[in-house]
């Protein structure tokens, strides 16, 4: 749509072409004038041609009403106001291109040609574009299409899944060169550096873009059927802030029922937190920024850490409570006992006993913990990219650590790091002699 717009059809010309629509009056007898009559097609076939070279790019505004859409996909109804009617018909290639639904009492601007159609002798306007009245039409859009699929259920907490605590293996669908990436990667760095990703890259705006995200998501679950013991357990979907138009592959319709298809639980991550979109509200869970969505998957180690050790404080608090209690129970007995001696001796045996097991139990609980604690510790020390440098590998990046993983990202001088188990090499990029050769 063009900045500028006509508010209704411009006025026709005042005289027609006497050539073609004029036809001067005859003598009632006499002469061939009965010949050069012409016929109702004759007469319509240039009415059309002159209402379309003079009615070529128009725009009209009204409200919609006999709106259809049969299975041809293409779209007839009427244009109206208070005190006229115009038929109007899109057909299903300009109407696919709409963002948002038409539909009976909608106010719009319609854009076209006005032509005739012969069969009926009626003129129209066959239209290829429109904008709506009111709210713009990505706004519209977003709204139809938020209101279809929350009546289809696609939003219903019931239908969605639940997140793993401590995922080993995270995936994330987003551009590879963008901000968003950079951000996740740097909070799982931060936090459990040992964590295994896969970045499945895609387009995150523009028209591709909703495809493109579909696939990504496809290729996931592809990933899980084929690496079934490297399987992803969360999958990370955003990308950075933006316009509306930007975010706007989020709000599409093929994006929003991929999510909701998809068997991975999916963290919506899109844009900035006051932006909100058609994935989020499918989404397994929405993070109101991608570093926010990082940080949903992976706790602190040191979170953990303190957890562990806040509950083996309440076992020894419940431990202590309930020996206390039994020692006040114990006393209560002794001062109703007649023969207080041997009662006395069999409850402190029985208190003894059960003393026993609980500093058993207690002991068997805190064990239990403690490998469980140092077999994650030991797991997540066997994933440490450090592990595979002591056996002899090693990886090289650049000063900014940036890995290199192609001869094309080094040049001539630069000076470049190599790290082993040990420590690191700094070398300098030499020319190639075939080259220089």
């Amino acid at each position: 749509m063009t900045d500028s717009f006509k508010d209704e059809i411009p006025a026709p010309p005042s005289e027609l072409e006497s050539k073609n629509l004029a036809f001067t009056s005859a003598p009632l007898e006499g002469g061939d004038w009965r010949a050069k009559v012409p016929s109702v097609s004759n007469l319509t076939r240039r009415l059309r041609g002159h209402i379309e070279n003079s009615f070529f790019d128009v725009w009209v505004k009204g409200e919609i009403s006999n709106f259809k859409k049969p299975v041809s996909g293409h779209a007839y109804f009427n244009l109206k106001d208070a005190n006229a009617q115009l038929r109007a018909v899109m057909f299903r290639g300009s109407l696919s291109k709409l963002k948002f639904q038409l539909k009976d009492g909608m106010e719009i601007l319609l854009h076209g040609t006005m032509t005739v159609y012969e069969a009926r002798g009626d003129y129209q306007l066959v239209a290829d574009a429109a904008e709506p009245l009111g709210a713009g039409a990505l706004q519209l859009a977003f709204q139809q299409l938020k209101a279809r699929l929350h009546e289809e259920g696609l939003f219903d907490a019931r239908h969605k899944k639940t997140l793993p605590t401590l995922p080993k293996r995270i995936g994330i669908v987003t551009s590879s060169t963008g901000a968003a990436v950079k951000d996740i990667l740097k909070v799982i760095s931060r936090r459990f550096n040992e964590r295994e990703i896969l970045i499945i890259p895609t387009s995150v705006q523009g028209d591709k873009a909703a495809a493109e995200i579909v696939m990504a998501l496809k290729s996931a679950e592809e990933w899980n059927q084929i690496h079934p013991d490297r399987a992803l357990e969360v999958l990370i979907v955003g990308r950075g802030g933006g316009s509306l138009e930007d975010l706007w592959p989020f709000n599409e319709e093929i994006v929003a029922r991929a999510i909701f298809k998809c068997t991975i639980p999916i963290i919506s991550a899109v844009g900035h937190e006051i932006d909100v979109t058609i994935a989020d509200y499918v989404a397994d869970l929405r993070a109101p920024t991608p570093s926010a969505a990082a940080e949903v998957v992976l706790p602190k180690k040191e979170d953990l850490v303190l957890m562990i050790e806040q509950q083996q404080q309440r076992i020894r608090s419940l431990f202590k409570k309930h020996l206390l209690q039994l020692r006040m129970h114990l006393g209560h007995l002794s001062n109703r006992l007649l023969d207080p001696r041997e009662r006395i001796r069999h409850m402190k045996e029985r208190f003894r006993t059960l003393e026993l097991k609980l500093i058993s139990s207690i002991q068997n609980r805190l064990k239990f913990l403690r490998k469980r604690l140092e077999g994650q510790f030991q797991m997540l020390h066997s994933l440490s990219p450090l592990q595979v440098l002591s056996r002899g590998y090693s990886l090289t990046q650049t000063t900014e650590n940036r890995i290199i993983a192609s001869i094309k990202e080094v040049s001539p001088g630069q000076t470049i790091v190599t790290r082993l188990h040990d420590g690191n090499i700094y070398s300098e990029i030499l020319p190639n002699p075939s080259k220089s050769s």
